[in-house]
């Protein structure tokens, strides 16, 4: 369930409250980068995990 535009407005508020109008910015930065680099390692998994694994050649040394 979404939360609506009153419950918005309240976690907006007690943010303000709690972290001050200058340090916003940087917190919704953190939060945004943080959330960039748990989709890309996501991904990188993802990738890592559909990748064939080759057996590789044995040399036979004399």
């Amino acid at each position: 369930m979404l939360p609506g535009s009153s419950e918005l407005l309240l976690i907006f508020g007690v943010a303000v409250l709690l972290f001050g109008p200058s340090k916003l910015p940087q917190l919704g930065k953190a939060v945004g980068e943080g959330i960039r680099n748990f989709k890309k390692g996501l991904k990188s998994e993802e990738d890592e995990a559909q990748t064939p694994v080759t057996p590789e050649k044995k040399r036979i040394s004399e």
